[in-house]
């Protein structure tokens, strides 16, 4: 038998190796996704649309300031000041959209709604 002890060059060769493959395996997962929301006939139809901050806010008032407060400083749910800076806007639509975060209920507006409400939560 042969007891060798592996070198430490080829230790952190395999440590990168095994390294860059998990960064690669995790770009072509956020890639996949990415290219599928785009491909959403929903999300292209609301992204090809110019919103209208004052009917976002409107919109928002109705369906949302119950829970994230009148001005959106959180209430029930959280603080949406800068929530565009933190996601994106395929992030924002389907957060609204998708009902995937309880208790948040699934909320379907029309692509112009979206799209002004997303305008409005670009605003914030």
């Amino acid at each position: 038998m042969n007891n060798q002890i592996a070198k430490p060059e080829a230790l952190i060769q395999r440590i990168f190796l095994t390294a860059l493959a998990l960064v690669l395996a995790v770009l072509l997962v956020v890639f996949a996704v990415n290219l599928a929301r785009a491909s959403d006939p929903y999300i292209k139809t609301v992204l090809s649309l110019d919103g209208d901050p004052v009917q976002g806010h409107a919109i928002f008032q109705i369906n949302c300031a119950g829970c994230h407060g009148l001005e959106a400083n959180g209430s029930v749910g959280p603080s949406l000041q800068g929530v565009s800076r933190r996601k994106s806007r395929f992030g924002l639509i389907q957060q609204v959209v998708s009902g995937e975060t309880p208790p948040m209920p699934k909320f379907q507006p029309n692509p112009q709604e979206m799209a002004d409400l997303l305008n409005f939560l670009e605003s914030l």
